[in-house]
């Protein structure tokens, strides 16, 4: 095949030729390469952010593992036959406020999560002074028996700076 081209017409052809060659130098080797580049940056960035995830989380871990060991330690130095009924009785005789209490109702429940059991003892006090109750809710709070109170309602029984009603729930977490 002999073609007879100009000077002009054979530059134009060369032109193309090199335009069309680093065309697919480009599109074949050096734009695969920036994609994957992007690619493997964007990878990089989810690989970091998922270790700070689980740095955090193995963070949270230590924390409740630790609290963990914390409540285990309360609870072994709870005796071994900690009734949560006859504990707010006990403090409530030593209180001074046995002869307020209308009732004591005690139920258990079960944690399905954490395995425990979950002691509850509702408590009406009636004509209380607001002094006794806090002295009797400190006592509660402060023992070592990992008690706390978890609903409290106060009503006044008439004068204004007389005796108050008192309905309170009191809670503990018992081994199963």
């Amino acid at each position: 095949m002999n073609i007879n081209l100009n000077r002009r017409e054979r530059i134009v052809l060369i032109g193309a030729g090199i335009f069309l060659a680093v065309f697919f130098i480009f599109q074949l080797v050096i734009a695969p390469v920036f994609e994957r580049r992007h690619n493997l940056e964007a990878e990089l960035a989810e690989k970091k952010q998922t270790a700070a995830q689980m740095h955090e989380k193995r963070d949270e871990y230590r924390q409740v593992r630790q609290r963990m060991e914390a409540a285990q330690e309360e609870f072994s130095g709870r005796p071994e036959n900690f009734s949560l009924f006859a504990f707010l009785e006990r403090l409530a005789g030593t209180s001074g406020i046995k002869n307020h209490i209308a009732y004591m109702r005690p139920s258990t429940t079960m944690d399905d999560f954490t395995g425990l059991t979950i002691s509850r003892v509702e408590m009406r006090l009636e004509g209380i002074t607001l002094e006794n109750l806090a002295d009797y809710l400190f006592q509660v709070e402060a023992s070592e028996n990992m008690v706390r109170v978890n609903r409290l309602s106060i009503n006044k029984s008439g004068e204004r700076d007389g005796p108050v009603n008192v309905v309170m729930r009191v809670e503990t977490a018992e081994a199963s």
